[in-house]
């Protein structure tokens, strides 16, 4: 609603700013009634509850809270603790005294954060939310919580898991991110696996897409209302279009052992990635991409380039399913990922 709305803001400020456009493009603003509007319609803006579309809620001692974790070396630097954003936020959320979130001060939000969750349970997060005027987060979890209340925080469940079937020795030497990437994903099929009370992969291709299908569908039952996938930390998002014939092949030879090739293992991947996006416009089951900058030290920029992606977005046949490009492409190409006429444009869909 408030993207809604803020567009109707700018289509009034267009309709405004034609004429002087004519006059002088120079002028930052067509006169004085244009920040008077803004100034009228900003409040009622602000009372307006918003929809979060990509939270990641859950306490530190929640391993669940992603379906990866962050590898060693440098942290972002919006995330260090040196990030004065943070400061800001903490005073916000939890009355903070300090100026800075140096070690001994930082004793005193860990305090307060253990006692607000003693005192006030499974609303801890809930409670949150109210205070930043939030109508629902979408948690994007590895499995959900109990303390999460999923009126407030529907959830999103990570499908790259299902592309990584194999004995990934190859894939995890690439470097010391996919040394604790890939390990983490072989752990989260297994947890599909044990969900779906299957004790090893299915003998044939036909096995395997099946087992993925009731996975989706069984986590759809559970709440799920969308599937993400965030497949740039692992590979690049250049999907090619593989026959069922040469995945089922790739799969026959390695599900019992042997090490693929990475044109093997990409052949198969590209395959099941597509078979997921279709999956998910059978079952209504929008597909979230993470689509930006990540973390770690090996993350690649060219390889998770969201334009990567224009042959899926615009094939015909996924014309049924739903698409959201987290973060939008940033910060090459958030331009490029809104252009009207361009699937891409559905990543702020619901």
């Amino acid at each position: 609603m408030r993207i809604a709305l803020n567009m109707r803001i700018g289509l009034v400020l267009a309709v405004y700013a034609v004429p002087a456009i004519a006059q002088a493009q120079a002028r930052p603003l067509p006169g004085p009634e244009v920040p008077q509007i803004y100034q009228r319609l900003l409040p009622q803006i602000e009372n307006i509850p918003i929809f979060d579309h990509h939270a990641h809620p859950g306490f530190a001692d929640d391993p669940d809270v992603d379906a990866m974790a962050s590898p060693p070396g440098s942290a972002a630097l919006r995330t260090r603790d040196t990030n004065p954003e943070l400061v800001a936020a903490s005073k916000a959320l939890f009355g903070y005294p300090y100026n800075d979130l140096s070690p001994e001060h930082a004793k005193w939000l860990v305090q307060k954060k253990a006692e607000l969750k003693k005192a006030q349970g499974n609303a801890y997060f809930s409670n949150l939310l109210d205070k930043l005027n939030i109508e629902q987060g979408v948690a994007n979890r590895a499995m959900m919580a109990d303390y999460l209340d999923p009126k407030r925080f529907p959830w999103v469940f990570f499908a790259d898991s299902f592309m990584w079937p194999f004995d990934n020795q190859r894939e995890r030497a690439r470097n010391r991110d996919e040394e604790v990437y890939l390990p983490l994903q072989e752990k989260m099929l297994h947890r599909w696996m044990q969900q779906e009370n299957v004790d090893k992969l299915p003998p044939d291709f036909a096995g395997y897409l099946a087992f993925v299908s009731r996975v989706l569908e069984d986590n759809q039952k559970k709440g799920g209302i969308a599937m993400k996938f965030e497949v740039a930390y692992f590979r690049s998002t250049r999907f090619a279009d593989p026959t069922r014939e040469q995945a089922e092949d790739v799969y026959q030879r390695f599900v019992s052992g042997g090490v693929p090739s990475e044109q093997e293992y990409r052949t198969f991947q590209d395959y099941v990635f597509r078979f997921l996006v279709r999956e998910g416009g059978r079952l209504h089951l929008p597909v979230h991409v993470h689509s930006a900058v990540g973390i770690g030290d090996y993350f690649s920029l060219s390889d998770g380039n969201i334009l990567n992606l224009e042959n899926i977005l615009r094939d015909p046949r996924y014309s049924d399913t739903k698409f959201v490009m987290i973060h939008g492409g940033y910060p090459m190409n958030t331009r490029q990922s809104g252009w009207p006429r361009s699937r891409m444009s559905t990543w702020i869909r619901r």
